[in-house]
């Protein structure tokens, strides 16, 4: 997965894990993360790419570790994961401007039985 782009491979795998994040996907596992064996074998990574990539989220803000346990989402990690990035805030804005569309539709034609028109 991961690929000589210039960038560093702990970036790629801490973006990877970022949309991830902001997908939902580790709701299911109580907001824990993937051990670093499991993010090795997946990212095909060396252990230092894995634990640099789980400090990247520690340092945004998006996750927190217990030794011996883990690597855990804080709280607000999903929103903040869709903040940071910009697709899937755009896709966010573009659902929301297609519900205000919809209501504003809505009241129009309120209006406008009220009115007698």
């Amino acid at each position: 997965m991961v690929e000589w782009t210039g960038k560093p491979a702990y970036q790629q795998v801490a973006e990877d894990l970022r949309r991830r994040i902001a997908a939902d996907e580790f709701t299911k596992t109580g907001g824990k993360l993937p051990s670093l064996a499991k993010l090795q074998d997946h990212y095909a990574v060396t252990p230092t790419v894995a634990r640099d990539a789980i400090r990247q989220l520690k340092a945004d803000g998006l996750a927190v570790s217990h030794q011996g346990k883990g690597a855990f989402l804080t709280p607000d990690s999903v929103a903040a994961a869709k903040l940071a990035d910009p697709s899937a805030a755009v896709a966010e804005l573009r659902d929301e401007l297609h519900k205000l569309r919809t209501e504003v539709g809505e009241l129009r034609q309120r209006v406008a039985s009220l009115e007698g028109n």
